[in-house]
């Protein structure tokens, strides 16, 4: 009986969509050019990178940013996903993640700044990023279907909305945690809001921003695979093919590349942060 009830709210919105590409759609064509321009030029750098030099270089930054004992693991995780004949899905996943990353985080941070120092945004924030972090990943992929299609430029708009609400959050807190002491030092000695922000609660504020930056790399891992759905490419799909195939031996093959990339990226933006405590 309560099942006859229906508002149409999912009918709205798509109406309420179409509405907006029908009369905005050079804005969303702008949009979609702009992010693939971005894949393409991280795609570009990639694959123009040797893979053997390639995996010298990240083992390089691994033994300066975590430690000389994770270098052969790391270099053994790179050779493997060589071997395994994914590397140049490797990148192309790699292209994605770094694309939605640096968006999420050039909007994030911002936003976290704005957060911290505003009540009113703030609490007009708080609701909207708990509703973010708490939606199932797949109903971030259907917004992003009906206003780009499918492709790289819809999966990396899903995945920066995924990976956004920690940057936000975690910059709003470290600036928020910043003692009143500093910030009163800055004012007596005749420092701007803006001083105060860039010389004592942004440099304070670091280990917190750089944990947002770890999170954020790690939800666009975990949604990247997730954006395989709608023809993202990359690693994802190729999983996602294996699933739905039942073609299992790739799908494993890439569900382990995705992971090496993974405990890869994460130790070494994890070590960033303790660098930076």
């Amino acid at each position: 009986m309560a099942d006859t009830f229906n508002l149409g709210i999912g009918k709205f919105l798509v109406n309420l969509i179409d509405f907006l590409i029908d009369n905005y759609s050079g804005f969303f064509d702008i949009i979609s050019s702009v992010i693939q321009s971005i894949v393409d030029f991280f795609l570009f750098l990639l694959f123009a990178i040797n893979p053997y030099l390639m995996i010298i270089l990240i083992s390089i930054l691994v033994w300066k940013t975590v430690n000389l004992k994770s270098v052969p693991f790391t270099a053994f995780f790179l050779v493997i996903i060589l071997m395994m004949g994914l590397w140049d899905t490797s990148m192309i996943t790699l292209s994605l993640i770094i694309t939605s990353t640096l968006i999420a985080l050039i909007f994030g941070i911002p936003f976290g700044i704005v957060k911290a120092r505003s009540k009113l945004v703030s609490t007009l924030l708080d609701p909207l990023l708990d509703v973010m972090q708490t939606l199932p990943s797949l109903a971030y992929l259907i917004p992003a279907v009906l206003f780009f299609g499918i492709g790289e430029v819809p999966g990396v708009i899903a995945t920066v909305i995924f990976a956004m609400p920690p940057a936000i959050k975690l910059t709003s807190l470290g600036i928020e945690q910043v003692s009143e002491e500093l910030i009163e030092v800055g004012k007596a000695f005749g420092g701007t809001s803006w001083q105060i922000l860039t010389k004592i609660e942004l440099p304070t504020a670091v280990p917190s921003i750089m944990m947002g930056v770890n999170q954020a790399i790690m939800l666009s891992f975990s949604m990247v695979v997730i954006a395989g759905f709608i023809g993202s490419g990359g690693l994802g799909e190729v999983i996602i093919s294996g699933i739905q195939r039942y073609s299992l031996a790739p799908a494993l093959e890439a569900g382990i590349a995705v992971t090496f990339l993974a405990v890869i990226f994460d130790r070494i933006t994890r070590n960033l942060v303790g660098s930076k405590i």
